[in-house]
C-alpha cells in the first residue's frame, strides 16, 4: 500500500518542510493505527472498514480530520461488519493538525520528557518520532485502548512507556510537558505535582473551546494564557461510557410548554456553532447538553441541564426571532442572552487571550480586564 505519498501530502498541508514536525507527520503510518472508524451519517454512527476500500481508507486517514474510533463502549475494531449505532464518541484519532497545534503550544524541545494521552496512539507515535520513544509516556483510562495502541505502535518499532491510568488521578512519573487531548475541569492537582520546575501543561477546559497553556511556578501552581485558537476534546470519563444525566429532562423539553415563554431579540443560535459564546456559557453554567433539529426552514435548538433546567427555541427563518420556552430551576436561555448582549455591546468576549492562574491544588481562574471566573 503506497501510503507514504499520502502522509507526505498531509504533512505539507499542516506544517512547512523545515518544521521539526514535518518528518514525524510524513513518516507515521496513521492507517496502521486507525484500520476502522465510525462515520456520523444522519445522526447515527456507521462502521467503516479501511481494508474493504483501501483507496477510501488512504484518502480518509491521511486527511486532516478526526476519526472517531469508539462510540459508547463499542470500539470500531470489535464491531461486526455493517454495524450502525447511536451514542457519544468515547475515543478518537484527533485530527493531525490539532495534535501538532497542541504540541506547539507545549513548546516541546529536544530534551523534554513528555506525557501524552493515548487514544488510537497516533499522537503518541508523532511524539516518539520527534523526541525518541524514551522521552514519551502515554496513558489512557481504558485498558483495551492501551493494549491495542501498544500492539500497533510496536508494529511501527515504537515502544514508549505506556500505562493504564486515570489522568485526573496520580500520574506515573514527573514530566517537563503534559499534553492532554482529553478535556478537564478544573486542571487536576496531580498535574501540578507531576510537572517539573518550569514545566508546561496544555489542555482544554471541558465543555468549552478553550486551549489552556500554563507554566509551573515556584509556589507549585502555574500561570499562562488561553490561546487565541479554539479547539475542543472529549471530556475525561471514569467508565466505558459517559453518563446521560439529561435523559429525563429531554423527555419534558421536547414538546412541553415552558414556565416562561418569550421571543428572542436575536436570530436563533445553536450554541456549539460559536466557540466564544459556547465557552462563556459553559464557564457560567457548566454541564449544558445542546441539541438541534432541522425540518425544512424550521430549526429548533434545545439546552438541557442535569438540574432539570431546559430551554427550547424554534425559528422559521434566519431573520425571525425564535420563540423560546424555558422550564426548571434556571433560565438557561436568559443566561445565553446575557452573553449575547455582552458580545453585541463590546464586540468580543473576554475568554480568548485571558490570563490563567492555577493554584497547587488545581483551582483554575481565568481573567481578562474586569472579568474573572474560577472553575
Amino acid at each position: 500500500m503506497d501510503w507514504q505519498a499520502h502522509a507526505r501530502t498531509l504533512a505539507t498541508q499542516i506544517v512547512r518542510p523545515e518544521s521539526r514536525w514535518f518528518e514525524p507527520l510524513a513518516t507515521t503510518p496513521r492507517h496502521t493505527l486507525v484500520p476502522r472508524w465510525w462515520d456520523n451519517i444522519d445522526g447515527q454512527w456507521a462502521l467503516q472498514d479501511g481494508a474493504k476500500d483501501p483507496g477510501k481508507w488512504l484518502d480518509v486517514v491521511y486527511s486532516d480530520r478526526t476519526l472517531v474510533t469508539r462510540v459508547g463502549p463499542v470500539h470500531a475494531d470489535d464491531a461486526p461488519p455493517g454495524t450502525v449505532l447511536e451514542g457519544l464518541p468515547t475515543s478518537s484519532s484527533t485530527l493531525p493538525g490539532l495534535v501538532i497545534q497542541m504540541f506547539r503550544h507545549a513548546v516541546i524541545d529536544d530534551t523534554s520528557q513528555v506525557l501524552v494521552t493515548t487514544g488510537s496512539g497516533y499522537g503518541t507515535a508523532l511524539a516518539c518520532q520527534r523526541l525518541g520513544e524514551q522521552r514519551v509516556t502515554t496513558i489512557d483510562i481504558d485498558p483495551g485502548l492501551v493494549a491495542t495502541a501498544r500492539e500497533r505502535l510496536n508494529l511501527l518499532g515504537l515502544r514508549p512507556d505506556m500505562k493504564v491510568c486515570d489522568i485526573t488521578g496520580k500520574l506515573p512519573g514527573t514530566y517537563d510537558r503534559i499534553v492532554s487531548t482529553v478535556s478537564v475541569r478544573p486542571v487536576p492537582a496531580s498535574w501540578l505535582a507531576a510537572l517539573r520546575p518550569g514545566g508546561r501543561l496544555v489542555t482544554t477546559i471541558a465543555g468549552t473551546g478553550l486551549i489552556l497553556a500554563a507554566d509551573k511556578t515556584e509556589d507549585g501552581g502555574a500561570v499562562g494564557r488561553v490561546t487565541p485558537d479554539p479547539a475542543g476534546f472529549m471530556r475525561t470519563r471514569k467508565g466505558d461510557d459517559y453518563d446521560n444525566p439529561t435523559r429525563e429532562v429531554w423527555g419534558k423539553a421536547q414538546h412541553a410548554d415552558g414556565d416562561s415563554v418569550s421571543v428572542s431579540r436575536y436570530p436563533l443560535l445553536y450554541v456549539p456553532d460559536s466557540w466564544a459564546v459556547m465557552s462563556m456559557l459553559a464557564l457560567d453554567v457548566p454541564g449544558i447538553d445542546h441539541r438541534v433539529h432541522e425540518d425544512g426552514d424550521q430549526r429548533t435548538v434545545w439546552m438541557l441541564h442535569p438540574d432539570g433546567s431546559w430551554a427550547r427555541a424554534t425559528s422559521g427563518g434566519f431573520l425571525e426571532g425564535p420563540t423560546v420556552h424555558q422550564g426548571g430551576p434556571r433560565r438557561l436561555w436568559d443566561a445565553l442572552e446575557r452573553i449575547r448582549n455582552r458580545l453585541n455591546r463590546e464586540g468580543q468576549l473576554p475568554v480568548y487571550g485571558s490570563r490563567v492562574t492555577i493554584t497547587a491544588n488545581g483551582e483554575t481562574t481565568l481573567s481578562r480586564g474586569g472579568w474573572t471566573v474560577t472553575l
